[in-house]
């Protein structure tokens, strides 16, 4: 079969395709036949800097669609043949693919594996981000930064459908601007004025609940941007900063809190959680409550050309690579 791998960090051109041997599923586990493979930020952080890697070579990726080939022993509910969605720990960039089945999904209701391999990681992570980390109530107000790529576009229609006061978005360019807002928000702001521009959205008061990927100085303004009482989300440092930490001084006065998310986190340490939120979330998209555009497609073999797009920062929604010819 063919993957692609990096033996050493650095740009896109690190990325080569190799020829391996097909994995075999272990206890637990199912092997996939690719359709299609997500590409997340993290993938990017993972060549450029060692982001989650053990040890090198390194196969990046973390959902994929596709088609169960083979499953081991003690694997129940699942059979091969079957069209399933999967989050992987890492190794999604191959034409074959395995799986622990606690994170491997039938496919939700009458979706293609095109539109499914869109949803392991964004969906539920923004599903979780309004509702069980962020407790979005109706009427509040929320600012979500990076709200024209795949977790900010399914993060303004949840928002949206959960009844918010108000959906703000911040961005890095007019054109992103112009995409988020067709996808929930109300006004979108630029990265280096964000907190002025909530102050004068709100007349002052701030907003309820801040969703941050970028961390360091971004989390830091961002905390400046809440509510009396309001909320910080974290889930994320994409901004490659060294974390910024926030203690009493910086809640007490005004009631404010900071709390953390991550979806490959939840995996490991609690996987039937997870799998109650990626069930909610996948309904957001059956019911048709959420749409995930696709903005573009690569193969599987032109990985690199998909990281360089992404790394531009000129992408915006989904980016998937298609494992079949």
């Amino acid at each position: 079969m063919r993957a692609v791998e990096f033996q050493e960090y650095g740009g896109p051109e690190v990325l080569k395709v190799v020829q391996a041997e097909p994995p075999t599923p272990g206890p637990g586990q199912v092997t996939i036949d690719a359709a299609y493979v997500g590409v997340n930020f993290a993938d990017l952080k993972a060549r450029a800097e060692g982001y989650r890697v053990d040890s090198l070579p390194f196969r990046p990726g973390l959902e994929v669609s596709g088609r169960i080939r083979g499953v081991g022993h003690g694997v129940e509910g699942l059979r091969p043949g079957q069209e399933v969605v999967a989050l992987v720990n890492s190794g999604a960039y191959a034409e074959v693919v395995v799986a622990d089945t606690t994170t491997v999904f039938p496919l939700p209701g009458d979706l293609d594996l095109r539109t499914a391999a869109a949803l392991p990681t964004v969906l539920p992570t923004a599903h979780a981000l309004f509702h069980e980390v962020g407790r979005l109530r109706a009427g509040e107000t929320v600012l979500v930064h990076g709200a024209a790529g795949g977790v900010g576009t399914a993060a303004g229609q949840l928002a949206r459908a959960a009844g918010a006061g108000a959906v703000y978005g911040v961005v890095s360019s007019a054109a992103k601007a112009e995409y988020a807002r067709k996808h929930g928000y109300d006004e979108v702001f630029t990265a280096g004025t964000f907190p002025d521009d909530v102050r004068r959205a709100t007349d002052g008061r701030g907003v309820d609940l801040v969703l941050d990927p970028v961390g360091g100085e971004t989390l830091r303004r961002g905390l400046g941007a809440l509510a009396v009482f309001g909320r910080l989300v974290s889930f994320g440092n994409a901004g490659g900063e060294e974390p910024w930490h926030v203690g009493q001084p910086e809640l007490y006065a005004q009631g404010r809190s900071v709390a953390g998310f991550s979806i490959l986190a939840l995996a490991q340490s609690a996987p039937e959680a997870l799998r109650t939120v990626a069930d909610r979330a996948f309904r957001s998209v059956t019911d048709g409550i959420v749409a995930l555009p696709i903005t573009a497609e690569f193969p599987l073999t032109d990985a690199a050309e998909a990281h360089r797009l992404m790394g531009g920062r000129a992408s915006t929604g989904k980016l998937l690579l298609r494992a079949t010819d």
